[in-house]
């Protein structure tokens, strides 16, 4: 096999850990920053165009601000937010769809026991909280998770496996009404999880159709309906505490992907633009980690980490597991196994001596339950 190597534009250093999409080295990115942000945000920019979206996030002189997420849109009249699903019109904030109970996304059915970031300690899988949040104690086989896909995202995430989303945005299609998620609940559905793209941008709407799902599944009677969020955590705190406690209440998990820890490495993935974007992610977690403590079984919460070769690198890890080992040790860590996807195809699969050494360095920050997923991706390439 060829390795490729790329080269960081700034200090030369020539790696199979250094991308040529992002431009520059990790080390780069978080000592030399002023002169790196310059290289990564024209790699974003030319992205955002490419679908016809905003290429940073939009902040207008006397404009109206978003508050759906945490991106902190401010919009001028007709200007369209970041995540392309939100408009402003006259002096509201409303959905590019202009009505509530109407998104871009799609959704279908998932047969047990599916694919999920929480897959290790899911109920559907595991049986974790039976009999209250599990149909049985050896998981659901023969059932189905509600999967519902948005066609927006508040971030801009160079390694995307779902970037189609990018497309649903752009062209405002296909639909999906809160009407649509209710009927879509049967006698074979134990739980709902609102992913994407992100459910952020379209928070009211997946709060609103939550809600009702959940009542349809009352009246069909159906023992259990868990309802989850798969999010990269950059929502309003106010709406992100409503869809915590609907998953307390149901049994549902809340899994957030806390993608780096520096702001330098951060941006560069993921295309966020403020420092107050990271640290809203974290006091997000923060947040979900105060009801922890109230149902351990199944975990409310879980925090995955995509472990990006060259980038994610040990400085990372150490202080993401160390944050949320000081918030409760007992928070399930999921390590994901990267494997080159969309514009970031320059970078090799994550290493198995990477993933070992990522549970080990979350170990020894005092995680009790950390988990490797994907392992079938993991290489020996580096």
């Amino acid at each position: 096999m060829v390795e490729i190597l790329g080269k960081c534009i700034l200090c030369g250093k020539e790696s199979l850990l250094v991308s040529k999409t992002i431009g520059v080295c990790v080390n780069c990115l978080r000592n030399n920053y002023s002169k790196a942000y310059k290289i990564v945000k024209k790699v974003h920019e030319a992205n955002r165009n490419r679908y016809e979206l905003p290429p940073r996030t939009p902040i207008f002189e006397k404009g109206v601000k978003c508050n759906i997420c945490g991106r902190g849109c401010i919009l001028a009249q007709s200007a369209i937010g970041y995540c392309g699903s939100k408009i402003r019109i006259n002096n509201s904030i409303i959905p590019i769809t202009m009505r509530h109970d109407v998104s871009i996304g799609l959704y279908y059915y998932d047969p047990h026991p599916t694919n999920c970031v929480a897959y290790s300690v899911c109920p559907a899988v595991t049986g974790r909280g039976y009999p209250r949040y599990a149909l049985t104690p050896n998981g659901e086989k023969g059932f189905f998770n509600i999967a519902v896909f948005y066609g927006s995202c508040n971030m801009d995430c160079l390694y995307c496996q779902n970037w189609e989303y990018r497309k649903m945005t752009r062209d405002k299609k296909p639909l999906l009404t809160t009407n649509e998620l209710i009927e879509s609940v049967n006698s074979k559905t134990t739980c709902v999880c609102f992913f994407g793209g992100d459910p952020g941008p379209w928070s009211t709407h997946a709060l609103y159709s939550a809600r009702k799902m959940l009542e349809k599944a009352r009246e069909l009677g159906l023992k259990i309906f868990r309802i989850c969020w798969e999010t990269n955590g950059l929502w309003n705190q106010q709406l992100f505490k409503k869809a915590i406690e609907m998953s307390l209440e149901t049994g549902g998990i809340v899994k957030i992907d806390f993608k780096a820890w520096s702001y330098e490495v951060y941006s560069a993935l993921t295309g966020i633009d403020e420092k107050e974007h990271l640290e809203l992610i974290k006091k997000n977690i923060a947040l979900a980690a105060e009801y922890f403590s109230q149902r351990p079984d199944p975990p409310l919460l879980v925090v995955s980490t995509l472990l990006v070769p060259g980038y994610v690198d040990e400085y990372e890890i150490e202080h993401m597991t160390r944050y949320v080992a000081e918030l409760d040790r007992n928070i399930p860590y999921i390590f994901l196994g990267f494997h080159p996807d969309y514009l970031l195809i320059d970078l090799p699969r994550t290493s198995i001596n990477h993933a070992k050494k990522a549970v080990e360095i979350a170990k020894r920050n005092g995680l009790r339950n950390v988990y490797i997923e994907n392992k079938w991706l993991l290489s020996t390439l580096y």
